[in-house]
């Protein structure tokens, strides 16, 4: 089979998540200095791009959190701000480029008080 009759064989029978993740990794690559989520070293500092998937506020150890779910495509990754209650524009479906220390919390990728750029939405 051709690649591209293989390609549009593939996408005709793809769910709706893979056509998803297929189109946030495409748009993740984009973005200069992003390395994919599957990719990520523990202990390094990385760039990152993809959508917000959740938010949720939630205390450690007494303190405040707002603790999100970025998606790009190839995995997710934990991000997490202490101290915080509420971050203007953080939201579910929203599009963002974080930068901070990936770290392994519980088998799950995290990013303790990342940097964050909020960037539009598609149409936007």
């Amino acid at each position: 089979m051709s690649p591209t009759l293989r390609d549009a064989w593939h996408a005709a029978l793809a769910s709706q998540d893979e056509v998803a993740a297929v189109e946030e990794r495409t748009e993740a690559a984009r973005q200069a200095g992003c390395r994919a989520v599957s990719e990520l070293p523990n202990r390094r500092r990385a760039r990152v791009t993809g959508v917000l998937r959740s938010v949720v506020l939630r205390p450690r150890e007494g303190v405040p959190t707002v603790e999100v779910e970025l998606f790009d495509g190839s995995g997710t990754i934990d991000l997490v701000w202490l101290g915080r209650r509420r971050i203007a524009g953080v939201e579910p479906g929203r599009r963002a480029l974080v930068e901070g220390l990936v770290c392994d919390v519980d088998g799950r990728r995290t990013m303790f008080n990342p940097r964050y750029e909020l960037l539009p939405r598609p149409g936007e």
